[in-house]
């Protein structure tokens, strides 16, 4: 018999907004470099009596840029009020967590529906194995961003949230990966038999994401081909043993027993306030693909990988702007950015800004190999040790200490094709009897023997020469 299976999911992402102090107080938010609940204060721990703070403009103007990045409409001059949410936790001291009605709307990103982006505070950090609770966290500004359930697969899910987490980079001031988490929801159809949705809260990664949905969109399909019903519930996400465990029943929104919060005023924004807040925003990372395609003449995928990394970039376009924008330069630019300087990182698995690279030294290192002072050999090498020695000598510093600069001398150039040729008999013959490779194994000698300081294409013409007299 044949089968139609289909699944939709809708993720809701909450990431933290990188702020000094908290959402409705002024402890400070690093919670993970202090001692366990050492930045708590009466209001982030729900005393009798503290009354919270205005929220904290800064997550607010943040919460518009990222719903007006991901085409929502910002809610405008209505009393945008906080809730309390109930449940009881014991990462929640007040037994409720208020987060905001909406503040964009109806908006869409890679062609996923955005139902809404709101504001909301993160609870503490309970740790069930050692039986503690650290509050430090408790009150950290989080946004929230609820998409529709437009996703299909979860190859879809896990680049949405990739381009999400490369759009985070572009924005700033919010916190990464490490600190995002997403309750994902999930609904398989079977043969027309639509299953109930699932929810799994609390997935910290973007692999963790896809295994999820791998994992529950074959459990459920396997439910429903065995004409069982799918539970509407809540699961947890075992990674160690990449499974899903039911917790409980699942909620309704009734169930949290929403109330505003007394203690709030409502925000109200407005059309200058969006102004505002739209004046800072950056470019998109889609916005500057196309661009780099149009203004550098480069190829999308060359500009897609560049992107990626808005410091690289950022370092692209000083480069071109230092070496001069013919296309040349522009290419010779894409080659050490993209490939070379990528290659480095990658190995050493460090981002640019670790490397402690300046732009300056990239070009530096590019008009040393287009000036023919260094080959392109030697500038591979140069880069790897710019990059390990965290960018405290320059290209020119590095190649005088270690006397890289390219072999001048054609006499000295000659000695060493004429060693080459001696102590390589074989290859020579096979290059006199039609084998044109045989030679490149000779050039290959003599690179070795000037430690990669000749220029390939003179030791290619020096050989030639000799062989052919």
């Amino acid at each position: 018999m044949d089968e139609t299976v289909s699944m939709k999911c809708g993720l809701e992402i909450h990431v933290q907004v990188d702020t000094n102090s908290k959402l409705f107080c002024t402890c400070p938010t690093n919670y993970n470099e202090v001692e366990p609940n050492t930045n708590i204060c009466p209001v982030c721990m729900a005393h009798p009596g503290a009354r919270p703070m205005p929220p904290n403009k800064k997550a607010v103007d943040m919460a518009i840029m990222v719903a007006k990045m991901l085409g929502c409409e910002i809610v405008l001059d209505k009393d945008i009020y906080f809730q309390r949410k109930h449940y009881n936790y014991p990462d929640l001291p007040s037994g409720y967590q208020r987060t905001s009605v909406p503040v964009g709307e109806h908006g869409k990103f890679l062609g996923v529906g955005i139902t809404e982006v709101h504001l909301e505070e993160d609870p503490g950090q309970y740790k069930p194995d050692l039986g503690v609770v650290d509050y430090n966290r408790s009150g950290t500004p989080l946004i929230e961003i609820v998409s529709d359930p437009d996703i299909k697969s979860p190859e879809e899910a896990k680049e949405f949230l990739r381009q999400l987490l490369r759009l985070f980079n572009y924005i700033g001031n919010l916190r990464g990966e490490g600190s995002m988490r997403a309750d994902v929801n999930i609904s398989v159809n079977y043969n027309g038999v639509q299953g109930n949705r699932v929810e799994v809260k609390n997935v910290n990664s973007i692999k963790g994401v896809y295994k999820v949905l791998k994992y529950e969109f074959i459990r459920q399909k396997n439910i429903l081909r065995r004409g069982g019903e799918i539970k509407r519930e809540t699961r947890a996400f075992m990674e160690a043993q990449l499974i899903t465990k039911a917790m409980r029943s699942k909620e309704t929104a009734d169930d949290y027993r929403h109330i505003p919060d007394p203690d709030l005023q409502p925000i109200v924004i407005n059309k200058e306030w969006v102004k505002t807040v739209e004046e800072k925003m950056p470019e998109t990372p889609m916005d500057k693909e196309k661009r780099f395609v149009e203004q550098y003449g480069i190829k999308l995928e060359d500009a897609k990988v560049m992107v990626a990394d808005l410091a690289l970039a950022d370092v692209f376009e000083t480069v071109v702007s230092e070496l001069g924008k013919e296309k040349e330069n522009i290419s010779l630019a894409v080659i050490w950015i993209r490939n070379e300087l990528r290659r480095v990182l990658a190995y050493n698995n460090i981002d640019f800004l670790e490397s402690r690279l300046k732009p300056e030294h990239i070009t530096e290192l590019i008009q040393l190999i287009t000036g023919k002072t260094i080959s392109q050999k030697i500038g591979k090498k140069v880069i790897e040790i710019m990059v390990e020695n965290k960018g405290e000598k320059t290209p020119k510093q590095i190649i005088e200490e270690l006397g890289l600069t390219v072999i001048d001398s054609e006499a000295v150039l000659e000695t060493a094709c004429k060693e080459a040729i001696e102590n390589n008999p074989k290859a020579v013959d096979d290059y006199l009897t039609g084998n044109e490779g045989a030679l490149n194994f000779v050039v290959g000698q003599v690179m070795r023997a000037t430690r990669g300081r000749a220029q390939p294409n003179k030791v290619v013409e020096i050989l030639k020469k000799l062989i052919n007299k």
